[in-house]
């Protein structure tokens, strides 16, 4: 089994996912103003996105949904596993809980 390493820098992968994203509309037979109909997203906005890579996560999602490739995000950020011993006996990392307001 081999190790590959993602070497992508911030910006190129930026331009990656816009570009990936326009290529699955055109495939998809979409125009930018059906897209934008079927996300939500503001015509103004996917076509900044399209062009410049510049969208909020909230409607980089929305258009993914719309695109049906949603489910690829829920790989972004997984768990760390642990990789020594002395990594299974560490409490886990504690939440911030907020207090509720007394009335």
């Amino acid at each position: 089994m081999s190790l590959v390493l993602d070497l992508r820098t911030p910006l190129e992968m930026q331009d990656r996912v816009r570009s990936a994203a326009a290529n699955r509309r055109l495939a998809l037979g979409l125009t930018q103003s059906d897209l934008a109909t079927r996300s939500g997203v503001p015509l103004a906005t996917l076509k900044r996105f399209e062009q410049k890579g510049q969208i909020s996560l909230a409607g980089l999602l929305a258009l993914a949904d719309a695109l049906d490739a949603l489910a690829g995000f829920g790989t972004l950020f997984p768990a760390v596993e642990a990789t020594r011993l002395e990594d299974l006996d560490k409490p886990a990392a504690r939440q911030r809980v907020r207090k509720r307001k007394s009335s």
